[in-house]
């Protein structure tokens, strides 16, 4: 398997960007679980830095338990994937995207957050990029 995949030449530096994005998106929803888990304790600072979210999963209740421990290995997933360049780590990549895509319309939609639509272009190149490399997998 190895030896198949030298002809790929060395991994393009946005990928290896996409995979260390996938992988800082992993440890925050890990962080995010550690803190719905065990409240009140130090590690509640962290919620100064967006307490709309921390009312979001609070009113969310036990979905968000359910909902990080999938992000969290989706994103460490997609990071792995990505930094190995295995057609199945773009692709999950390509999902997670296409996902967080549709959050973000749904968001602004449904909820009149119209500050979610930065994500649209900023996700959308993402996307674009990542099947326009996909020969690099």
């Amino acid at each position: 398997m190895r030896a198949s995949r030298r002809h790929l030449g060395p991994r393009p530096l946005g990928i290896t960007l996409l995979a260390l994005f996938f992988a800082c998106g992993g440890c925050a929803a890990g962080l995010t679980l550690v803190l719905l888990l065990f409240p009140g304790t130090a590690l509640d600072a962290f919620w100064r830095l967006n307490p709309r979210a921390r009312a979001g999963f609070l009113q969310m209740a036990a979905w968000a338990l359910l909902l990080m421990p999938a992000v969290l290995v989706g994103c460490a997933g997609a990071a792995f994937g990505l930094w190995k360049r295995a057609r199945w780590g773009l692709w999950t990549a390509v999902a997670i995207l296409t996902l967080n895509l549709a959050g973000d319309i749904a968001n602004a939609l449904l909820a009149h957050d119209f500050r979610t639509l930065i994500g649209v272009p900023i996700g959308g190149c993402m996307l674009v990029y990542l099947l326009a490399k996909r020969r690099a997998f």
